[in-house]
């Protein structure tokens, strides 16, 4: 890897974006959630993720013109149509209205169909969490985990992200419904590791940490076996609903034209019914508690959600982002 500074992982990235039709603010956005996400130590849906996002551009399942609409209101609640529109500008779109409307009402939630891959979900997470919000945000993907009991896919990994705000540093909680997400099964396939723990079935139908055996099978673990099944179906059934879009099993399973998607944003403000102050002390009592908890031999001791996102921000943002240098050329060259 070589280490390119931020901001010029930043003007790469929005050159190439508005070659392809976008308009100079809206690249800039998406190229910063982007590169961003690699600071943040998502590699798997960072900068590593961005030329299959300009492949579904050319394909013609993302619209680099299009934004999203509103269809419907009913108090804290909207429903809205994503046109197909880039992935992280739309959800990054919703969630800021649901801020908006938790601010008036409390709790504010939008749901946003017939949109694209949001790349990384805890990018809402913060984005809420930033604005004094807790935030909750959910999405369906195209069949990639069998359900429990099946052998062939036919749930998504649904991510799900939960955020809670705190002066010391945000709590966030950002997960595949899958035991590893697709990428992080790449990622550990390209750097010829095997995963900690088993995270899917080979052809034999044996559990396994071979990423590689579980990128040929398509048969992913789902978190807590059949309890992550469930939660899988569930959420993808409430993104469905809410947005009157598509479910799971109506999403082409062509990574490339993973099109159509059903996403829900919430934002609440828990100042609304209580102390400040008091909010803070037991969002820090309940960190302090977790780092009193004696490790296992040889741990590195108990980490609270995104505690380690804070290391690899502050490490990345002064070393430079870690970017692969055969794909920092092919990027480079597309926004020359």
């Amino acid at each position: 890897m070589q280490r390119i500074p931020f901001d010029e992982v930043h003007r790469q990235l929005t050159a190439v974006l508005i070659k392809l039709g976008f308009t100079a603010d809206r690249a800039a956005l998406s190229a910063r959630l982007f590169a961003e996400t690699t600071r943040d130590g998502v590699y798997s849906h960072g900068v590593n993720r961005f030329l299959r996002f300009v492949a579904m551009i050319r394909n013609g399942s993302v619209d680099a013109a299009a934004g999203p609409r509103v269809v419907s209101r009913f108090g804290a609640m909207e429903r809205w149509d994503g046109q197909r529109g880039p992935g992280n500008l739309n959800a990054y779109a919703a969630m800021e209205r649901a801020i908006v409307l938790s601010r008036e009402h409390g709790m504010g939630c939008v749901a946003l169909g017939n949109t694209n891959h949001w790349m990384r979900g805890g990018t809402y997470g913060w984005q809420a969490a930033d604005a004094g919000a807790i935030g909750i945000c959910w999405t369906n993907t195209m069949p990639n985990v069998p359900p429990w009991g099946a052998s062939e896919p036919a749930i998504g990994n649904n991510p799900l992200v939960i955020a809670v705000p705190r002066a010391a540093g945000h709590v966030v909680l950002d997960i595949a419904i899958s035991q590893f997400s697709l990428g992080a099964i790449e990622g550990y396939r390209k750097r010829g590791e095997t995963l900690p723990v088993d995270g899917g079935f080979d052809t034999a139908g044996h559990l396994t940490r071979d990423p590689a055996a579980i990128e040929a099978t398509q048969r992913m673990l789902p978190i807590g076996y059949w309890k992550g099944s469930g939660l899988a179906i569930m959420l993808d059934m409430m993104a469905a609903m809410l947005t009157a879009g598509s479910a799971t099993h109506q999403i082409d399973t062509d990574p490339l034209r993973e099109t159509g998607l059903s996403q829900v944003f919430i934002a609440m403000q828990p100042a609304a019914l209580g102390d400040q102050a008091e909010l803070e002390r037991i969002a820090d009592d309940v960190v302090a508690s977790l780092h009193r908890a004696r490790p296992v031999e040889g741990g590195r001791g108990v980490r609270f959600p995104g505690e380690n996102t804070l290391r690899l921000r502050e490490e990345n943002l002064r070393l430079g982002l870690p970017v692969d240098p055969a794909l920092w050329q092919e990027i480079v060259a597309l926004g020359a």
